[in-house]
């Protein structure tokens, strides 16, 4: 998976990402379109997982 797409309401899954992990903060979770790797940059830092990692826990929500 090359893209990464955000189905629904992006809120709504920043949201239940900040209420899996703590110490995520609004700023980490602002996306912006055309800015996706930005994004997943920021997580990747905070939650020390990677992209890929990311990109299927975002999907599952």
């Amino acid at each position: 998976m090359n893209t990464f797409t955000v189905k629904g309401n992006w809120n709504e899954i920043a949201g239940k990402l900040k209420q899996q992990f703590a110490n995520l903060t609004d700023d980490d979770l602002l996306f912006k379109a055309g800015k996706e790797e930005e994004l997943l940059g920021r997580l990747q830092q905070k939650l020390g997982k990677t992209k890929e990692e990311l990109r299927k826990l975002i999907a599952k929500i």
